[in-house]
């Protein structure tokens, strides 16, 4: 141990116990002598089994500098720094599970209250919440032929990602033995069972524990996209959260191929074809706590043929993006009354403009939420229906049986709707049907890929609708973007040097427009919480084109794209960057993120 440790810490050997822990904390002066008394009162009136760091946590000690409660983390992060332990607080999509669990057995994990979580070929790192028991390190150094090191966890974590990791890798290896390398009996095998609703072998119980286990995983990291995807000699998983993607698990090809197959089994797919793209859905419960029922979440499945198998990606929608407000959207109040101002007219278009990704659908659905009571008509058009709504009446195009987007709002119409939502237009048609319910009464929203709100008016013109018809039934245009919000947890302002240098280049960024205001910019650090990126969620950028008479005027006259720019800017547009330059002002995201997405300003 280290030379700089008290003499109670030098003397100290074997398991941690509470009475020892609050002793510690006084003499470190983390929390005040009344505090410990408090504490052991507490304490001391109740019998628990669990680990003393827990048992601590939940008693709400305030920590003596700023009367901020010690929760298990926080206690966690005290004993590494007084035992010369560094502190790990476990990511699990850092850790490799098939290698750790060939460290040791989940038997002796369990007894010994440790988990291995990093493995090279020198060295294995284990996590524990004992930090004078190391009697089990040469035994571990001599099977493993590698040095421990030791990192403190908080117990919770060691407990929960013990059962979760060797319950896992003892999964695949089931899956293993029953898919073979090749996957080919995968496949068979469930189609099988799909005809015959045998139940499952002890084999096919690995593969189902390991798909529950994917989709369990998926949601508590907040995931909206599930890759799963085939290579040369192995299957990689990976998660898209926010907006990035994130290596999760290496398996045998084998595996994945069977995993794939009860994934379409489970989405209504035809299993055995793997020559050609299909699409599916799945409807899941999202386990609750305490045992409860949790929520609904729907994923969208896709396969599509590649030229090592078949690759499947599951797109994950959060039940609770359909009932955000604008404001929890990123709506600016500058452009959420112009929006609500707009969803009140009684007939016309309504634009969404963006690429893939960037919230179109989430927008129109948080819109069409709100507008759907009982005495509104809701119908959509979609390909696919992103998410089940029951206050909407949702169609599916399907091309297969003539059913495409012009032919599903031409039936539309005959179905008395009040609001319709159109998914895409794609063409001239599509275009001209959604002109037509305009006219004749109905309010439409509908989503074009532009790069910026005035450039939807032009796209329009490209399909062939004439100006004087845009003029009589488009009411607005909406661009948007989603960019990453920096974590709060770890986030740091700038110092002087950068406030005067970032300032700078956010007034160039923005030119012709000033920068006024407050400007509180931050910086990304990093922390567990956001896996080191230093940005945890998005939020939405918003460009809102209102239609007015003056330009109204530009499109008859004068149907440019700088001249339709400047007159939207006139009416009170601000462009996405300008848009981004507030947020970044009010330091919530960065500028490298805003100019990512954004097109300049024009």
């Amino acid at each position: 141990m280290k030379t700089s440790q008290t003499p109670s810490q030098q003397k100290f050997d074997g398991p941690l116990d509470w009475r020892t822990l609050v002793g510690w904390l006084r003499e470190d002066g983390v929390i005040s002598s009344e505090e410990a008394d408090r504490t052991i009162a507490r304490c001391a009136s109740a019998h628990s089994s669990q680990h003393p760091l827990q048992r601590l946590s939940v008693v709400g000690m305030a920590r003596a500098s700023d009367s901020h409660v010690l929760d298990v983390e926080t206690l966690t992060q005290w004993l590494a720094k007084r035992s010369g332990l560094d502190y790990m607080r476990i990511d699990p999509l850092k850790v490799d599970v098939g290698k750790v669990a060939d460290v040791m057995s989940a038997a002796y994990a369990e007894r010994h209250k440790v988990l291995p979580v990093l493995v090279s070929p020198t060295e294995v790192v284990v996590a524990t919440a004992e930090p004078y028991i190391r009697d089990w390190v040469p035994e571990v150094e001599r099977q493993t032929r590698r040095s421990v090191r030791l990192v403190l966890s908080s117990p919770q974590s060691i407990n929960s990602y013990t059962g979760e990791f060797f319950a896992l890798a003892k999964s695949v290896r089931a899956a293993s033995k029953s898919g073979g390398q090749g996957g080919f009996g995968s496949f068979e095998q469930l189609v099988e069972l799909g005809k015959s609703n045998k139940q499952l072998d002890a084999n096919d119980q690995g593969v189902v524990q390991v798909v529950d286990w994917l989709w369990q995983y998926a949601f508590d990291q907040r995931a909206s996209d599930i890759h799963l995807e085939p290579r040369r000699d192995q299957g990689v998983i990976r998660f898209r959260i926010d907006g990035v993607l994130h290596p999760v698990y290496q398996m045998p090809i084998g595996v994945m191929n069977a995993m794939t197959a009860r994934i379409k089994l489970l989405g209504r797919m035809d299993v055995v074809e793997r020559r050609r793209p299909q699409d599916g859905r799945i409807k899941t419960l999202r386990p609750g706590v305490g045992g409860a029922r949790g929520d609904e979440v729907e994923m969208r499945l896709s396969t599509l043929p590649t030229a090592f198998g078949e690759k499947l990606v599951m797109r994950i929608f959060d039940p609770e993006s359909t009932v955000k407000d604008l404001g929890a959207l990123g709506f600016p109040p500058h452009d959420a009354q112009r929006w609500e101002a707009l969803t009140r007219h009684p007939h016309g278009i309504v634009l969404v403009t963006g690429p893939t990704g960037s919230g179109k659908t989430t927008t129109l659905y948080a819109t069409l939420k709100r507008l759907a009571t009982e005495e509104v008509n809701v119908s959509t058009v979609e390909d696919p229906i992103e998410m089940i709504e029951p206050a909407f009446n949702q169609t599916q195009v399907q091309p297969h049986l003539d059913l495409d987007f012009a032919q599903g709002l031409r039936s539309l119409m005959r179905q008395d709707p009040d609001i319709i939502m159109v998914g895409e237009v794609r063409d001239l048609a599509t275009a001209e049907m959604a002109v037509q319910a305009a006219l004749t009464g109905h309010l439409v929203f509908t989503t074009l890929h532009t790069n910026d709100a005035p450039s939807a008016v032009m796209r329009l013109m490209e399909l062939g609708i004439p100006p004087y018809l845009i003029n009589a039934t488009v009411l607005g245009v909406l661009a948007q973007r989603l960019v990453r919000t920096l974590c709060p947890a770890c986030r740091k302002p700038q110092d002087k040097e950068q406030v005067a240098a970032s300032r700078a280049s956010l007034t160039e960024l923005v030119k012709p427009w000033q920068v006024s205001g407050s400007y509180r910019p931050y910086q990304p650090v990093g922390c567990v919480d956001c896996r080191m990126t230093g940005f945890r969620g998005r939020m939405g950028l918003y460009e809102l084109l209102v239609v007015t008479e003056a330009f109204k005027d530009k499109v008859s006259r004068e149907p440019v794209l700088d001249a339709l720019r400047r007159q939207a800017v006139q009416d009170g547009m601000r462009p996405l960057r300008l848009g981004g330059a507030a947020r970044v002002a009010e330091g919530l995201t960065t500028m490298d993120e805003v100019l990512s997405c954004t097109p300049p300003v024009q």
